[in-house]
């Protein structure tokens, strides 16, 4: 299984460690019920707001982010919640192979920012753009799981979107 996605809105990995109280309230209020509370190896006192992309992705209902009453996570409109990065395997997609007489589109029609973080280059080949926020729906929905997401915690600080996590925003 990939790695867990925190939800949106989240601090860096460290202030949101020393900011959430495991209260669950995130987890409650998601429409979705994508929000799973689950121990964490490395913080002590309590489950942490968890992501698993591929088992129920995060639609950015944006209620969590709403409700965190120790700002863990940031109360911040869809574009910038910053959970991560979807990464398009151009070798394995079959709307990239020329010999192809399937034309997919799975991931561009269900994505919650649809025409913005995915858009159809030259009308009907799926492009992954820098105002991906990661929220793993494609990843989900993909019937040939050729995209996976990449937590923002785990991107390296140069590959983090200025609309990403950790007070990179503008």
């Amino acid at each position: 299984m990939p790695p867990f996605l925190r939800p949106p809105g989240v601090l860096s990995e460290k202030d949101f460690k020393s900011r959430c109280i495991s209260c669950g309230q995130c987890a409650q209020v998601c429409n979705y019920a994508c929000i799973e509370l689950t121990p964490d190896h490395f913080f002590f006192g309590g489950e942490t707001p968890k992501v698993f992309q591929r088992k129920s992705p995060c639609f950015l209902c944006m209620r969590c982010s709403e409700i965190c009453p120790t700002d863990a996570l940031r109360d911040v409109p869809m574009e910038r919640s910053g959970m991560g990065v979807a990464w398009l395997d151009t070798q394995k997609c079959v709307d990239y192979q020329e010999q192809s007489a399937v034309m997919c589109w799975t991931c561009y029609e269900r994505c919650p920012m649809k025409g913005t973080a995915i858009v159809l280059d030259n009308g009907y080949i799926p492009l992954v753009t820098d105002k991906c926020v990661g929220c793993g729906v494609c990843e989900y929905v993909c019937p040939i799981t050729v995209i996976t997401v990449t937590p923002t915690r785990l991107l390296p600080r140069a590959g983090r979107r200025k609309n990403g996590e950790g007070g990179e925003t503008p």
